[in-house]
């Protein structure tokens, strides 16, 4: 009996040191469960994305901008058209009078707060803008667009918005749908987990869940997403513990910042900040009914009830939770039954103010900043980056070089079954900015950058700096002749190099340098280049902005040059900016999370080439307009607009390229096969028209530039570099010279209507002028 007894302590012992070890060990479950909370959800709870946001649109008193202009500026930045504008991101349309109410934005320089502004317009320009007090605004900044977040590798991307960012609505609506004991639960609400394990033990299987939004909020935060019965306890165990340390508002908030809502691309929409504007284009506080009530619909299934593939399954499910929200009294029935009405109001994929982005750019934008900051501080510290992309040129080239892609695609005879890819890039010589930049055919695809990593062999595109080199070495000029003819070069292996014309067996014989350039001639080219010495050449790429000198080998003079569009854009902008290198930036300026200036990107302007001899060769990619391998491009950019280029075909015609300025732009454009093949293209058929396309659309001005004072214009025939007349020579055009060259004349061209007397005047007043 005694044995009994102390056999039955012995149990009763065992039973209560398991009992406290569990306890102890369910303690410091606890434990670890409440510091793992607290430290992670406490002070800043998110990573947050570095925001990167284009150039402001800057709107003053005779700015070239229609009405119909002005009304797409704003579409883009998602203002709302409306009888009357009452709140910001609101405006109204009256012929050529806009009336609007920016939103509140904080600028690198100054805070902008709301206020209405008046604009009228004559049709073309802006005439006058006021205020609502009626007061004339010198110049005003629009907000501007948000073009996509620098977001960490897992792929998180959201936009935290504050309590008073949130319309009331939200949070009701998601009580009502997701969880409505809400306000009365401690993390976890009973009924629903009794109703969910029904379910899931009369299945078999977990089929349905009975979290709350705090556990909700829990699983999108702290946990993966298996469905064990173990991560369900250490998701509710979570939820309570959230419930102990923070108010229904905090938690609130933070599921509205947290909580998944759908996929673009690899990007993962985190949050209704970034939801708003990645379906509907503008900030989450200017959303209404309708709108409200498809995000709450899309938090149940985001690739189930993605509005852009499923939209009748998204509106069916939109349609329901209106009619919850005024089941339970959150709105009135007849409100419920308008917004039902109302369309699902989807922007298009990649076009959505703040939810599309452009990863080429954005690519370019990261490279730069990695130099200055840490990946963490880009991906996690709030940061806000202004850059120098132009929406409107953006959108232009994307359009430019699709339709062209399109084009060739259906027209081009070539056996190659790779799909046409292409490249745009975009800057402002002056400042060396790039406003524009297309990495692809899908433009909106983050993959291969090939604006920046694509090394291709650039042709023609070479000619001017050899051109250039020539005209600075002292000895040539635009209208120095130069013998286009066989080639034959021994290279050190022994091997002869005999290039051809791309007319393969034709020669030209003596040309001016002016025509040779225009018409690309190869073999006068490397006559030309040979002449000037391969190491005068080659330092002249690096002199214009090319990182790595190339090898000091004959085939450079033909473009064996392996190099990528922005480093292409690096190169010309010496010759559209006049002779001064400015290095292409993306970005502008840099704050942090409070909005304080981190960093400015200042302008760095270095002069690397004669401005005598870069006038010349300016001059002369204009005759590559005019009279040369571009000379397509006429029928389609305004009559009145000059424009500089040059042609660029790699051997077997791998490679098409385009590069050339006006007066405000700068554009590069590649066309190619990703695998190397042929295209079958030139540089003229496949990427001038894309080039051409761009320039037209974009409102660019003439490019002009003053002559220098060591030169002078002079006309010379066209073919034969013989000095000619406006009224006398064939093909007569207009070159720049130094001062002092004497050309000899075309006869028929010496004598005019003057006779002998004038003739001799005119030297009598060329020697008084150059004294």
């Amino acid at each position: 009996m005694r044995a009994l007894k102390k056999y039955r302590k012995q149990i009763f012992a065992g039973i209560a040191l398991a009992f406290g070890v569990a306890a102890i060990a369910f303690t410091l479950w606890v434990f670890t469960l409440d510091r793992k909370v607290t430290s992670q959800f406490e002070g800043r709870r998110w990573t947050l994305p570095a925001q990167v946001y284009a150039q402001p649109t800057e709107l003053y008193v005779g700015l070239a901008s229609s009405a119909d202009t002005l009304e797409q500026d704003l579409q883009r930045l998602g203002y709302q058209r409306v009888d009357k504008p009452q709140h910001p991101g609101s405006y109204s349309r009256q012929g050529t009078r806009i009336d609007l109410i920016n939103r509140r934005f904080q600028f690198p320089d100054a805070l902008q707060e709301p206020q209405l502004l008046t604009l009228k317009t004559n049709g073309n320009a802006i005439e006058d803008m006021r205020n609502g007090r009626n007061e004339e605004v010198p110049i005003f900044r629009l907000d501007p667009l948000l073009i996509g977040s620098i977001f960490p590798i897992h792929g998180e991307d959201r936009v935290v918005v504050t309590p008073e960012e949130v319309s009331q609505l939200l949070p009701s609506a998601l009580k009502v749908v997701e969880d409505r004991k809400f306000d009365t639960h401690w993390g976890v609400n009973p009924t629903a987990i009794l109703r969910a394990a029904f379910v899931n033990l009369r299945a078999g299987a977990i089929e349905q869940g009975g979290s709350t939004l705090t556990q909700q909020l829990v699983k999108s935060y702290f946990l993966d997403n298996r469905r064990t019965l173990g991560r369900k306890l250490e998701e509710a165990m979570m939820a309570m513990l959230l419930e102990v340390h923070f108010s229904k508002q905090d938690l609130m908030n933070a599921y509205i910042n947290e909580i998944y809502l759908g996929q673009d691309g690899r990007r993962a929409i985190h949050g209704f900040g970034l939801a708003s504007q990645f379906y509907f284009g503008k900030p989450l506080a200017e959303l209404q009914l309708h709108e409200v009530a498809l995000l709450v619909a899309i938090v149940r299934g985001p690739s189930y009830y993605d509005p852009r593939r499923h939209p009748e399954r998204a509106r069916e499910r939109r349609d329901l939770v209106l009619k919850l929200m005024a089941e339970h009294g959150v709105i009135a029935p007849d409100m419920a039954k308008k917004a039902a009405k109302r369309p699902l109001g989807i922007v298009s994929s990649g076009t959505q103010a703040g939810g599309g982005y452009y990863p080429a750019f954005l690519d370019l934008v990261r490279r730069t900043l990695r130099r200055d900051y840490r990946e963490e501080d880009l991906t996690e510290a709030g940061l806000r980056i202004f850059s120098t992309l132009d929406p409107t040129v953006q959108t232009q080239a994307e359009k430019a070089l699709t339709q062209e892609l399109d084009r060739l695609d259906k027209t081009r005879k070539t056996k190659s079954k790779v799909p046409l890819e292409g490249v745009v890039v975009v800057t402002a010589p002056q400042n060396g900015e790039v406003v524009a930049m297309v990495g692809g055919r899908q433009a909106s695809f983050a993959g291969f950058n090939r604006a920046l990593d694509a090394k291709r062999s650039i042709g023609s595109l070479v000619k001017p700096v050899i051109y250039l080199a020539a005209i600075e070495s002292g000895s040539y000029n635009a209208a120095s002749i130069i013998e286009d003819g066989p080639v034959s070069v021994k290279l050190a292996n022994g091997q002869l190099w005999e290039p051809k014309n791309i007319s393969k067996e034709q020669f030209y014989g003596p040309v001016p340098l002016v025509r040779a350039l225009a018409q690309s001639m190869n073999l006068a080219t490397v006559n030309l280049g040979l002449s000037v010495g391969l190491p005068k050449v080659t330092r002249e790429f690096v002199a214009l902005g090319l990182e790595k000198e190339p090898p000091q080998l004959p085939s450079v003079l033909l473009g064996s040059l392996d190099v990528s569009p922005l480093e292409v854009a690096q190169l010309y902008n010496a010759f559209a900016n006049g002779g001064f290198s400015t290095p292409l930036r993306a970005v502008r300026s840099v704050l942090d999370a409070e909005g304080e200036p981190l960093k400015s990107f200042a302008l760095e302007v270095t002069p690397v080439a004669s401005p005598d001899a870069i006038y010349q060769v300016n001059r002369m990619m204009v005759e590559v307009i005019q009279h040369g391998s571009g000379r397509g491009a006429r029928a389609v950019i305004p009559p009145d607009v000059v424009v500089a280029g040059k042609s660029g075909t790699s051997s077997d015609y791998r490679d098409s390229w385009f590069a050339g300025f006006s007066g405000s732009h700068l554009a590069v454009v590649w066309i190619g096969h990703d695998d190397n093949t042929s295209t079958g293209l030139t540089g003229s058929a496949g990427s001038l028209p894309v080039w051409s396309r761009l320039m037209a659309n974009i409102g660019t001005t003439s490019w002009s530039a003053p002559l220098p004072e060591g030169l002078e214009e002079t006309w010379i025939e066209f073919p034969t570099g013989l000095g000619a007349r406006p009224d006398c020579g064939e093909e007569p055009i207009a070159i720049a010279v130094p001062k002092g060259t004497e050309l000899p004349m075309q006869p028929s061209c010496t004598t005019n209507v003057f006779g002998e007397i004038g003739e001799k005047a005119k030297e009598w007043w060329r020697g008084v002028t150059r004294q």
